[in-house]
């Protein structure tokens, strides 16, 4: 092997073959140095936002970002004594974050502030902006690699309920606060005739309903009506049962364990006014199959509202921040889900509303269409 630099420009030819007869290289390569080097220093950069995401998650827990935002321009030992912490470890944290420009830093005072807006999106937990479940949800998966490096290899799936704790708690504190902001004011409104059923009086499905954030909303929103949140992972399904009582809505939601496939009638004798699946689907072993089963559970005139990551059609429309994220996600966290059941169907997390609509028409919906969508969600109507 041997590295030259060619005429004093910067730019150097790398050759890992053998030389030709005349003695030039067979397939050199140019190498341009400056573009090398940025690329280093982007990883490099990269390096300090993966152990960002941990530190997010160290300063959601310990009170840092809420403490900063109730007390304005700190110091280190100001911010561990309040919070009960050692100090070595909030000033390293605070540096961190200054670095990474999540909190300012005076010099002059030797004080570090959080910003207002970012203050909004790291301590309001209703606000659509905000962002510790994100990094929370993204710390889990990150946990679990080895798991995944294994599945890999093998062709195997890796379960939701066998992650991290944080996925799970992440998950939830990362959707509810756009739950909270759209669900009833904009989203429920979109879908053809709903909003007035549910005021009547409907039957409603949450499938995958994790903690019950969404089924909750729901139920506080429309009291005339019932739910019935269902959800693979028991241990979820009773954290959803604990917050149901808690927000006085026993009288009208239950929660059951039942997969997509499996999920009960709303009555023996009535069939669901409106199915709905938030951010799920695509994790599913079997959506073709989740289909026909709230085809076979829903009403002739009811509504299918699915829920899913904003995503295009193309892999060239998702290159983009937020299908970067997903796309990690996707790899990490959704296929593995999918692989791990039956079918495996992998759609990803970033399937597209073309694949959805397959699947909605494989299922026997024969309607479909979009109806509302933020920067991380799209929502989609699918009748019978």
């Amino acid at each position: 092997m041997s590295t030259t630099d060619t005429a004093g420009t910067g730019t150097t030819t790398t050759d890992n073959s053998t030389e030709t007869a005349a003695g030039a290289p067979a397939d050199a390569v140019a190498i341009d140095t400056d573009k090398l080097m940025g690329f280093v220093f982007r990883a490099v950069d990269e390096v300090g936002a993966t152990l960002n995401a941990a530190l997010v998650v160290m300063g959601d827990k310990l009170g840092y970002y809420r403490d900063l935002a109730a007390h304005g321009p700190t110091t280190p030992a100001q911010l561990a004594e309040r919070t009960q912490t050692a100090e070595p470890y909030a000033r390293e944290w605070l540096n961190a974050q200054a670095a990474g420009a999540y909190v300012t830093y005076d010099p002059a005072t030797r004080r570090y502030t959080l910003p207002p807006e970012h203050a909004l999106a790291m301590t309001d937990a209703d606000s659509p902006a905000f962002l510790p479940g994100f990094f929370q949800i993204a710390l889990g998966t990150v946990h679990d690699t080895q798991h995944i490096v294994d599945a890999a290899r093998s062709g195997a799936g890796y379960g939701w309920h066998q992650h991290d704790t944080d996925v799970h708690v992440g998950c939830e504190r990362f959707f509810r606060p756009s739950y909270h902001a759209h669900l009833v004011d904009s989203w429920i409104p979109a879908l053809n005739g709903v909003q007035h059923k549910l005021e009547a009086g409907a039957l409603v499905a949450d499938v995958g309903c994790g903690h019950g954030a969404s089924t909750i909303l729901l139920a506080q929103a429309f009291p005339n009506s019932r739910f019935v949140g269902s959800d693979y992972h028991a241990e979820s399904i009773q954290t959803a049962r604990e917050r149901a009582a808690a927000a006085g809505v026993e009288d009208r939601v239950r929660f059951e364990v039942a997969t997509a496939q499996e999920f009960g009638p709303a009555r023996a004798d009535a069939r669901y006014d409106l199915v709905a699946m938030f951010d799920c689907l695509h994790d599913m072993g079997d959506p073709v199959g989740a289909a026909r089963h709230v085809r076979e559970v829903i009403a002739d005139d009811g509504t299918w509202m699915i829920v899913e990551p904003m995503a295009g059609d193309h892999v060239e429309d998702n290159l983009n921040p937020v299908g970067r994220a997903y796309y990690g996600f996707s790899t990490l966290l959704c296929t593995p889900s999918s692989l791990s059941q039956d079918v495996g169907l992998a759609l990803g997390t970033q399937a597209g509303p073309a694949r959805i609509r397959d699947v909605t028409t494989a299922g026997g919906f024969t309607r479909f269409r979009s109806v509302a969508e933020t920067p991380f969600n799209r929502v989609i109507e699918a009748r019978p």
